[in-house]
């Protein structure tokens, strides 16, 4: 029999029992206000947990403005005014329709008697999430065919724009990010009114245009740069796709306010992690809709980096940038905490997991000592900077020795610059030859590669060590091939090119790359043997650099070498290195090892390695 909740009060202290076929209970119930998911968007509704059967259950009232819930024709009370102070907290927004944002803000907050219960499936992880998701009529306009999981990425994206009103793409490279956002657009579209603005490093300002006239040519685009720019902001509203620069943004933030954009899309986003930057607060001045933060280490340093990319995605959704960090500490366990709350808006899936079609990736860590008279050196370099610098010893001392590791002959101008690596200089001398041991091994894979007629990727820190490697490989007289560097003082517009160049090259290739300038965006897959001549104290880098040469469009096997001088701070960063990608995405900060790994780099003697 169906019950006509009209025809009774809402008030249960106004039900006429004597009339009623309702009896009323006389134990107040505590009430609770349930959020879950119903035909696809998040209600409240509110009610109590009733005990039956030694199974607890949850009812529900037969509306928020009711006091009361009906069970086993029996009325039982919950506090009269609760309904009152529910709609109260809930006055600003639709219960029937909340937003991620607005109910983690309600579960911050509270009600007071109230016990807020949020179902599992609202704050299920994006990557779990994703999987339930897909899109049965595919994507109209798009010439391309999506992998399952690229498939899973859009669909959830299209749900998570919606329900949250932003989300992060922090898929691992190689996965196809830009291709599931070119989807996104096709099915959510925007237009010459209300555009949509893709911002990213001006290095892949023609890999976006390139991508989206190839994958989805229905999309009009138009590039906001240099010569081709506007004064106008009208000038921007006459293409469905805008794409610009970070640096172009803030000088003609003016114009970009103008519009209410469709999207906001910052592809490389860990450019604007830091939340006080130029370029981050430029952003916040953009009116858009939706904003989608594109970037494959969404956590490098510290937790903040992650407020700031959450925040980017949707203002306020982890509340302000101080009361954050009271609840989110740097450690390992904020992180854990942090984790629970934001997993729901980051889809971030590693290679590994998903693209079991990529070829194999090797791994291979080689381990090297120091000669005597090297250890010496070493040694007097440490205890120099250790006395010069005093308490800010210890980071100048790890600069120093990674500097030495890498070769002798270079030597940093100013260490306490904090722009000190691209700043090294090469000072050659009688005392050290140009064959370390760490030359002569990387000589010997090059000379093996060569003959085999492959593609190689050397990772060196320092801008001067691709000269040293490259004399060292002529005075081998190695199999002729083609050369080439990318680093700090190559024009951004002519890397791609460069890339261009090495992968369309006949025969074998080398191709050395600092990783702060070419260890993003740039995709590389014609190569299949990476060094890493130098070792990284954010491990971020190293993950982001091997991932240019296995990724998608990779059809071979991968080998990525890791050159490293055992008992010496490059040990530690190799073991940094390999904690981080065990962990995979997890929002773990990498200054939380900070104290105890630059203690451990210097308390480690490359004389007493042996004995390990």
């Amino acid at each position: 029999m169906s019950i006509d909740w009209d025809a009774l009060p809402r008030d249960y202290r106004q039900l006429n029992y004597s009339e009623s076929a309702y009896a009323l209970s006389n134990r107040i119930l505590s009430p609770v206000l349930m959020i879950e998911k119903c035909d696809g968007k998040c209600a409240a509704r509110l009610g109590a947990n009733v005990i039956k059967q030694g199974k607890t259950t949850f009812v529900s009232s037969p509306s928020l403005d009711h006091n009361w819930l009906l069970d086993n024709n029996r009325i039982k009370p919950l506090p009269y005014d609760v309904p009152v102070f529910v709609r109260h907290a809930l006055v600003d927004s639709n219960p029937d329709d909340l937003k991620y944002p607005e109910i983690l803000h309600l579960k911050k907050i509270g009600i007071e008697g109230v016990n807020i219960i949020i179902s599992p499936e609202i704050t299920e992880t994006a990557n779990s999430r994703s999987l339930s998701l897909s899109l049965p009529s595919g994507v109209p306009g798009l010439d391309a065919q999506l992998y399952p999981y690229q498939e899973h990425g859009v669909a959830w994206l299209l749900e998570a724009t919606e329900s949250i009103g932003g989300a992060i793409l922090a898929d691992e490279m190689g996965l196809g990010k830009t291709l599931q956002i070119i989807a996104l657009f096709l099915l959510n579209r925007p237009n010459e009114s209300h555009p949509a603005l893709i911002v990213c490093p001006t290095t892949l300002i023609t890999n976006w245009k390139r991508e989206i006239e190839k994958f989805a040519p229905s999309l009009t685009i138009q590039i906001h740069r240099g010569a081709d720019r506007t004064g106008f902001y009208k000038d921007l509203m006459r293409s469905d796709v805008v794409i610009t620069s970070y640096d172009t943004l803030m000088n003609d933030i003016t114009i970009f306010k103008g519009i209410n954009w469709h999207f906001l899309v910052c592809d490389e986003a860990q450019a604007v992690k830091n939340p006080d930057s130029k370029r981050r607060k430029a952003l916040n001045l953009i009116p858009r809709r939706y904003s989608i933060p594109v970037t494959g280490t969404p956590v490098e340093n510290t937790l903040m980096d992650l407020w700031s990319l959450a925040d980017l995605a949707t203002p306020g959704i982890l509340d302000t940038k101080e009361s954050f960090s009271i609840l989110y500490p740097d450690t390992e366990d904020g992180a854990m905490e942090l984790n629970s709350v934001t997993d729901a808006i980051i889809l971030k899936r590693q290679v590994q997991d998903v693209a079991n079609d990529l070829p194999e990736r090797t791994d291979i860590d080689i381990p090297i000592e120091l000669t005597s008279s090297e250890i010496q050196e070493y040694e007097r370099i440490k205890s120099a900077a250790i006395a010069e610098y005093g308490t800010a010893g210890k980071l100048v001392a790890v600069g120093q020795l990674s500097i030495y590791c890498a070769h002798p002959w270079l030597r940093a101008k100013n260490l306490l610059n904090s722009d000190w690596e691209n700043d090294v200089e090469l000072f050659e001398d009688t005392i050290h030859p140009l064959f370390t041991q760490k030359m002569d091994l990387c000589i010997q894979l090059l000379k093996e590669a060569l003959l085999s007629s492959k593609k190689v990727l050397i990772f060196a820190t320092y801008n001067r060590c691709g000269e040293l490697i490259q004399r060292a490989a002529a005075s081998s007289k190695l199999p002729a091939a083609y050369w080439h560097s990318i680093n700090g003082g190559t024009p951004q517009n002519d890397r791609q090119a460069i890339v261009d160049e090495f992968s369309a090259f006949g025969g074998p290739a080398v191709l050395i790359l600092n990783p702060k300038a070419a260890g993003a965006g740039l995709n590389i897959t014609a190569a299949t043997i990476v060094i890493h001549y130098t070792q990284n104290w954010n491990p971020a880098l190293e993950m982001q650099a091997s991932a240019r040469a296995h990724r998608r469009g990779q059809k071979k096997p991968v080998t990525i070498y890791r050159i490293f001088y055992q008992g010496t701070v490059e040990e530690t960063m190799v073991e940094r290195s390999r904690w981080k990608r065990e962990l995979g995405q997890t929002a773990i900060p990498i200054s939380s090892r900070d104290t105890e790994d630059l203690g451990k780099a210097l308390e480690l003697s490359p004389g007493e390695s042996d004995k390990r």
